[in-house]
């Protein structure tokens, strides 16, 4: 079982930036394909960047690409997402998702989820 904790949420202003992180007590996170999803209200949860375990290699949705960056923290043990240039449309709670055996990309069958970190972005 992998207990993921994300953190880092806020309100902001369109145009401003947020780094959000994700924390796993117990397993190393360069060991786990991982991803940051979304979901506003009354819509479906999205994917938003992804990370492969081992190599890092990444891989992001259409509408973030160019303005967020997903990474990891060897030495916090700690999954990032730098999120710049947010738009009103970037608003929703953030998830953090694991896998262990596969790299799921975008889709939603990831083995573990955290709780969720809030990001309001206002015009």
């Amino acid at each position: 079982q992998v207990h993921l904790v994300e953190s880092g949420g806020g309100s902001v202003q369109a145009g401003g930036s947020l780094r959000l992180s994700c924390a796993a007590s117990t397993y190393f996170l360069t060991r786990l394909n991982m991803a940051w999803f979304r979901q506003a209200p009354g819509k479906e949860r999205e994917g938003v960047a992804s990370i492969s375990a081992g190599e890092s290699t990444t891989y992001y949705a259409d509408s973030v690409k160019g303005r967020f960056t997903i990474s990891r923290d060897i030495a916090k043990n700690t999954l990032d997402l730098q999120m710049n240039s947010l738009r009103p449309e970037d608003t929703g709670m953030y998830y953090c998702a694991a896998s262990g055996l596969s790299w799921p990309l975008l889709d939603n069958s990831y083995n573990f989820w955290g709780q969720g970190t809030q990001v309001t972005v206002s015009s």
